[in-house]
């Protein structure tokens, strides 16, 4: 069954153009051509990926954020309650009225406190500052190092500059081995975003996020299987080069350093539009689609290509219209909205509703004291005044 199951997946027209078939692709002593076993490393490497990311982020960003003045919000704990622990972790993290009302009479506490529990206790699970701003340096670090290894990789490449030498030769075209290290490095990388997603900071568009990682893991892997390396380089440049002005606005942003955040932050959404929306369609998709029809017929593995480059163009304009509202909100603003991806500070924003609510209230109450207790003295003072004093200590009223 496996046999079979192999034989079926790894058939010639699915991988290759008509007329090519896998002895076409034999390896000598001179000319390498990708092995899909060679894809295996990247699961290796991924493990080794990650556990540089814990030293690096234990050892460097931590204490760097430390340094940098950048300071864990102190949220108050939840109180324990073993009702509504077993709530929270087996049913809803975000109870709706009529569940909070039952879970107040099966408590026997106010609706308001048990609101306020299930808030404590979704800000206790709420990632700290400190871990974003980790979080944020290691991707950095990964995405400049990746980013300017793929210009040193591809400068003297002439498919960087004529995107018709993408396909001159193909699929018979050798495996350099900086195209191979290249490649196993952002292979490697996407593979231990997906291995540490559980534990990473959850933001709005979690969904797009796993969708991302699937469709760049499969576009990687079969780019390589199929040789499509030289359109694959410029995938992984093209995406490299906007997510090094990312990384670093986000770390500006956790240091309350506005006004440079701001500057980086445009600069960002600048380099993402130009190059996801302008520079992808036109050197990825519309070389793909086009320029490849000059050299061969359409096959399997030509619409699977393209249906994986236009699901990741999809995301691009997804992610788009979210910057392009930010820098709507910027202009009016004059200051760059919070991360519209993240919903770490919604239970805070009800909290501090909830806080000033309570200060006007108190506010009321003061004010409403004091005019009373001005009123009484002031009515004492009249009642004093129009009363005489004698000599002998008597008082006698006017």
């Amino acid at each position: 069954m496996a046999r079979s199951l192999n034989e079926w997946l790894w058939q010639h027209e699915f991988w290759l153009p008509p007329g090519i078939t896998w002895e076409d692709m034999e390896e000598s002593e001179d000319v390498h051509y990708p092995q899909p076993r060679d894809l295996l490393l990247s699961i290796p490497f991924a493990l080794i990926l990650v556990v540089i990311r814990c030293a690096f982020e234990r050892a460097i960003a931590l204490p760097l954020s430390s340094k940098l003045g950048v300071r864990d919000k102190q949220r108050p704990k939840a109180q324990p309650n073993p009702m509504l622990e077993t709530f929270y972790s087996t049913c809803c993290k975000n109870p709706e009225e009529g569940e909070l009302i039952s879970l107040a009479k099966q408590c026997d506490l106010p609706v308001r406190k048990v609101e306020r529990w299930f808030r404590c206790r979704r800000n206790t699970d709420r990632p700290s500052l400190s871990k974003k701003f980790c979080e944020a340096c290691w991707r950095f670090t990964f995405y400049f190092i990746s980013f300017f290894t793929g210009l040193a990789v591809l400068y003297d490449k002439p498919w960087l500059w004529d995107h018709r030498e993408c396909w001159t030769g193909y699929p018979q075209q050798p495996l350099l081995p900086s195209l191979f290290w290249y490649y196993l490095l952002e292979l490697s990388f996407y593979w231990s975003l997906v291995f540490t997603l559980p534990f990473d900071v959850k933001r709005k568009d979690f969904k797009e996020q796993i969708v991302h990682h699937a469709a760049t893991i499969f576009l990687i892997s079969f780019s390589y299987c199929a040789n499509y390396i030289r359109i694959g380089t410029l995938v992984m440049v093209i995406h490299d080069a906007s997510d090094c002005f990312l990384e670093p606005t986000k770390i500006f942003n956790y240091m309350k350093w506005k006004k440079t955040c701001d500057s980086l932050f445009m600069v960002f959404s600048a380099v993402f539009l130009i190059s996801r929306l302008v520079v992808f369609p036109y050197t990825v998709l519309y070389n793909t689609y086009y320029y490849s029809m000059e050299i061969f017929q359409p096959f399997f593995g030509y619409y699977f290509m393209n249906a994986l480059l236009i699901t990741l163009q999809l995301l691009h304009v997804f992610w788009s219209c979210l910057i392009i509202h930010m820098v709507y909100k910027f202009i009016l603003q004059g200051t760059m909205e919070k991360d519209m991806r993240s919903d770490t500070e919604e239970s805070d924003k009800d909290e501090e509703r909830e806080k000033i609510s309570e200060k006007e209230k108190n506010g009321i109450t003061y004010f409403s004291n004091v005019t009373s207790n001005n009123y009484i003295r002031r009515n004492e003072s009249e009642a004093l005044n129009n009363r005489t004093h004698l000599t002998n200590g008597h008082v006698k009223d006017r």
